[in-house]
């Protein structure tokens, strides 16, 4: 897998697996294929309706927080310092 280095620092996957339009019913089952094939890049948003099985498919495969980089989007209401910190408790993070 290739990286590319943010401003920040993050290095980040040139190439990531996206979760568009996959079912809920599915699409834990897919992203655990896809890590297992090596995507260390994960794409989902709130809009998908599939966060949740995207996360239980990063705890299921064993494979470490830091080596892994995950992208969502938020509605665009919730695109606000406020909005974002209200988001946070509904997807487990802090």
């Amino acid at each position: 897998m290739e990286y590319i280095s943010l401003n920040n620092g993050a290095r980040m996957p040139q190439e990531g697996f996206g979760t568009f339009q996959i079912p809920p019913k599915d699409c834990e089952r897919c992203v655990r294929d896809a890590l297992s094939a090596g995507y260390r890049l994960i794409d989902t948003a709130s809009a998908y309706g599939n966060e949740e099985s995207v996360g239980a498919a990063i705890r299921e495969s064993g494979i470490s927080r830091e080596e892994l980089f995950i992208t969502t989007k938020l509605w665009v209401q919730d695109a606000s310092y406020e909005g974002v910190i209200s988001y946070l408790p509904h997807t487990g993070h802090t």
